[in-house]
């Protein structure tokens, strides 16, 4: 298929344009898994073991023939992503290792020639469907297996070849698999620029292929999304943080030394609060087992995040404006939408009451999130006394009881507002000190 080419500017104009209807699913969204997988898997050390351990290539080659992820093993994922209350899955279809998952014509290293002998991209494919999950193919550009890789940063044929290679591979999953909802770029090296990847061709094809596709940042071109990795940090523009679920790596290691490392269910419902809060995502990463389970360290606390999302959604899902890091008291976090403030209370308060500072506008109503029975509340100028709170969370999933803060209009917020020492000697109290 031919399509126009258009200048770095328009191009960005135009899809700047249909970027709130492309995202909005996204926006709405806020959670999702990513999955790491490929030959790495087998041995259990790091996805980068290749390169960090100085695998000459063709050792490491003999890798693809013992890769046998059993039947069902995507199903398997997207099964927990939906239990965990996940929207959509990421999945790398070929990692830096140049191994592609799919039924590739223009990579003969892949999982139809060797190993399973199977499509893996399409049974993820058909999982996330059947789950009613949207779909992402994570696609690395740098590669440490193809001949022309490191050559292309010097050698301008060398570079047409490997730009081309990287296209056309592109090609074959934009058309190959029905409708995809992200493209994930992964590490443009050895070029440093989009001119040297050719991005701006490269991602006008994509487009041309599929027009609702969601784009990130990592061809050197801005596109969609900004993709912090390893922080969770809100940009001003629609971003996703991707986060492992161990902090060692993004590849399978084993379950059980992995486990003291990994993360809990209070952690991660803490760390989708701080991208919610920023008006971002969390892409949380599995790196599933050599034969493609799920590893056991993610299992149990993926449910029981699910199982409180099942209770607490609407704090998390949903269009958000960006709130304050602090919260309101210190011990809870925040998340907005529209009149609405969610106060997700990591610290239970003994005694009966919560105090809750720094809102000036009139609260008409306090509800506890998952069943709606009301809070008795006063409003004392920028002070806000919750009453009658019972002894205990009265969360029975992890603790963390969601509390909606319904203001008359859009809630105005000043952090401490009656201690002119935090706002560089300014009185913003409106006389309520």
């Amino acid at each position: 298929m031919e399509f126009t080419k258009l200048s770095r500017g328009d191009y960005e104009r135009q899809t700047a344009a249909t970027r709130d209807e492309r995202m909005q699913w996204f926006r709405d969204a806020r959670f999702g898994m990513f999955v790491h997988y490929g030959l790495y898997s087998i041995m259990g050390r790091h996805e980068w073991a290749m390169a960090l351990e100085n695998f000459p290539i063709a050792e490491y080659e003999k890798l693809a023939g013992k890769f046998n992820p059993k039947p069902g093993a995507p199903r398997e994922w997207a099964a927990l992503a939906k239990k965990a209350g996940m929207k959509y899955m990421v999945m790398t279809t070929r990692h830096h290792e140049g191994f592609s998952l799919w039924d590739s014509k223009v990579n003969p290293y892949n999982a139809m020639n060797f190993g399973p002998k199977r499509d893996i991209v399409r049974e993820f494919v058909d999982a996330c469907r059947e789950f009613g999950l949207r779909i992402g193919f994570y696609s690395s550009l740098m590669d440490w297996h193809h001949p022309d890789a490191w050559r292309a940063a010097f050698d301008t044929e060398a570079r047409a070849r490997f730009t081309k290679y990287i296209k056309e591979m592109n090609r074959e999953l934009m058309t190959q698999y029905g409708k995809i909802d992200v493209l994930w770029y992964d590490v443009s090296a050895p070029m440093e620029s989009w001119e040297g990847w050719d991005s701006l061709e490269l991602n006008q094809m994509v487009r041309s292929l599929q027009p609702h596709i969601i784009i990130n940042n990592r061809s050197k071109l801005p596109e969609d999304l900004g993709t912090p990795e390893g922080h969770i940090t809100a940009e001003d523009r629609d971003w996703e943080a991707c986060m492992t679920f161990n902090d060692l790596s993004w590849g399978y290691v084993d379950a059980e030394q992995a486990l003291p490392y990994s993360y809990t269910p209070q952690r991660i419902v803490k760390m989708l609060n701080t991208a919610t809060a920023g008006k971002g995502n969390l892409l949380l990463n599995i790196g599933p087992a050599p034969d493609g389970s799920v590893p056991a360290d993610a299992v149990a606390p993926l449910t029981k995040v699910g199982q409180w999302i099942a209770e607490n959604g609407p704090a998390g899902y949903g269009k958000k404006d960006k709130t304050v890091p602090w919260g309101a008291n210190g011990v809870c976090g925040t998340s907005l939408s529209g009149n609405t403030v969610y106060l997700w209370n990591w610290i239970w308060p003994k005694g009966g009451e919560m105090g809750v500072g720094g809102f000036s506008t009139l609260l008409k109503s306090v509800t506890l999130l998952k069943d709606g029975s009301s809070i008795a509340f006063e409003q004392k100028g920028h002070r806000i006394i919750l009453k009658g709170l019972p002894e205990k969370s009265p969360d029975s999933v992890l603790g963390i009881a969601v509390i909606a803060l319904e203001f008359a209009e859009k809630p105005e917020f000043k952090r401490a507002s009656y201690y002119p020492q935090l706002h560089g000697g300014t009185d913003v109290s409106g006389g309520n000190i």
